[in-house]
């Protein structure tokens, strides 16, 4: 019972002091801890028609998505989970796999009786959402990947010799005692390197996030999310082994950072791939380009490739 209290005062602290500082979500979002898979995931749903469902990655949560889900809205029924041990969800001891994540966001979606959905990722949520794609193939409409290699798919192998993605192979007990109290310090090294302009990433964001992140057990959760890429290049070559995603693919890299890249990464897994460029952006997409990065969105999933 007092784990459970701690964990709601925490909650409802960060809740009320760190989301007063970024874009909120339109008040016709509503929010659900949903339990799932063996843990409880925080959820945002609003809108009203078909579904989509947009995943975050690693420095951000969820809340990155409150301009893309105030667009999408209008004619979407719009699904915006916090990954397992990020954001507001709870921090369980294990099951970072991308396979084993598919099957939460799988089931929030059984919860919310939501049986088909398009999915707009970004970062490791690239990764979680090629997951769901490759075991739930008939629950996929459109698939826009942004800005982040998928394990085991196309060029991972070279990717993994940029010296910039250290981090992959960062983590374990020292490593955590290296970042205990120096959140904020970690993350502007992600917010500074992999953007096209650091300003972009404004200072509310900054300070936003870096309190999400430590929360007690988030910077453990946030490592195990690398510590998992190995597996997961073993789990998606075996997807890959039954045949390549049908769906169509938007694959959207920022100018700056992944680029064409990402169509190339997705021509290795899936058959009606177009490329996506957003302008004068690296990475962090929503905050650098939202504007463009929306449009690109909107246009592919109302079937305009």
């Amino acid at each position: 019972m007092l784990k459970f209290l701690f964990r709601w005062l925490a909650i409802s602290l960060v809740a009320g002091a760190a989301h007063a500082q970024v874009q909120p979500f339109p008040p016709g979002f509503k929010t659900q801890e949903l339990a799932v898979n063996g843990t409880t995931l925080h959820v945002r749903v609003g809108g009203r028609g078909p579904a989509v469902t947009l995943i975050h990655g690693y420095g951000e949560t969820g809340d990155m998505w409150a301009p893309m889900a105030a667009d999408l809205m209008k004619d979407h029924t719009v699904v915006v989970p916090d990954l397992r041990g990020m954001g507001l969800s709870a921090h369980p001891p294990g099951g970072f796999d991308k396979k084993n994540q598919a099957v939460d966001i799988a089931q929030v979606l059984d919860k919310l009786k939501i049986d088909k959905t398009d999915l707009v990722t970004h970062d490791i949520g690239n990764m979680v959402g090629f997951a769901f794609a490759a075991q739930y193939r008939d629950r996929v409409g459109r698939f826009v990947l942004i800005d982040a290699p998928v394990p085991g798919v196309g060029p991972w192998e070279e990717i993994l010799k940029n010296p910039l993605l250290w981090h992959f192979r960062f983590g374990g007990p020292d490593m955590e005692r290296l970042v205990a109290g120096r959140e904020r310090i970690y993350l502007d090294r992600f917010w500074n390197e992999f953007s096209a302009d650091p300003k972009k990433f404004d200072e509310a964001s900054r300070r936003h996030y870096a309190k999400l992140y430590a929360l007690p057990g988030a910077m453990h959760s946030g490592f195990a999310q690398f510590a998992a890429f190995d597996q997961d290049a073993i789990d998606n070559k075996a997807f890959l082994a039954q045949g390549k995603l049908t769906v169509p693919v938007l694959a959207v890299g920022g100018e700056k950072s992944f680029g064409p890249t990402m169509a190339v990464v997705m021509r290795a897994a899936a058959d009606n791939v177009t490329e996506g460029i957003v302008p004068a952006s690296g990475h962090w997409i929503m905050e650098e380009n939202p504007k463009a990065t929306v449009k690109l969105v909107r246009e592919f999933l109302n079937g305009a490739n």
